[in-house]
């Protein structure tokens, strides 16, 4: 019985350690978003470039689009951007940033420093936009159909091999 009041708070302990062991080994980017499948989040935000023009999910219906949300604070970002102006270059379809918990100034150099793959860039200088996505953090792409409704959600910065096997393909088939 003395043995007892000592191996059962061990026993607790090391359950606990293998069982956050095992939670590290798991990749974030595998993680599956809940809003696949689903409408994308209303939203409605002026352009970057602009403060004057609204652009709403609803006049983005009826044509497959891409999201990108990014900021000129985040290094990925940087990263992956080269990877995102080349991709817009083949016209494939409409590639819109989500300029996400930035100073509109600070995003506007970095386009101008870096390129514009973006047809429109929205700008969400709160995040509420970004949240409603479920954005983990930044970067993060998104693919959305003609209904609005979310295909494809990349965790962290594009790689050319999820743009060729995962990205073009779907958009390919959503276009079809």
């Amino acid at each position: 019985m003395k043995y007892l009041k000592f191996l059962l708070p061990l026993g607790l302990f090391l359950g606990l350690v293998a069982f956050l062991a095992a939670g590290l080994k798991l990749d974030p980017k595998e993680v599956p978003s809940p809003l696949i499948g689903k409408p994308a989040p209303a939203f409605q935000l002026t352009q970057l470039d602009d403060a004057n023009k609204l652009i709403k999910r609803d006049d983005l219906l009826g044509k497959v689009w891409v999201l990108n949300v990014w900021a000129s604070w985040c290094v990925a970002c940087q990263a992956e951007h080269p990877l995102l102006v080349e991709f817009s270059t083949k016209k494939l379809v409409p590639i819109y940033g989500l300029n996400y918990k930035d100073d509109r100034l600070a995003g506007l150099k970095w386009l101008s420093r870096y390129g514009n793959p973006y047809d429109t860039s929205l700008f969400d200088e709160d995040g509420r936009v970004g949240i409603d996505f479920g954005v983990y953090g930044v970067p993060e792409t998104f693919v959305i159909d003609k209904q609005g409704v979310i295909r494809f959600k990349q965790i962290g910065p594009v790689t050319p091999e999820v743009i060729r096997d995962q990205i073009e393909p779907l958009v390919r088939k959503l276009n079809g």
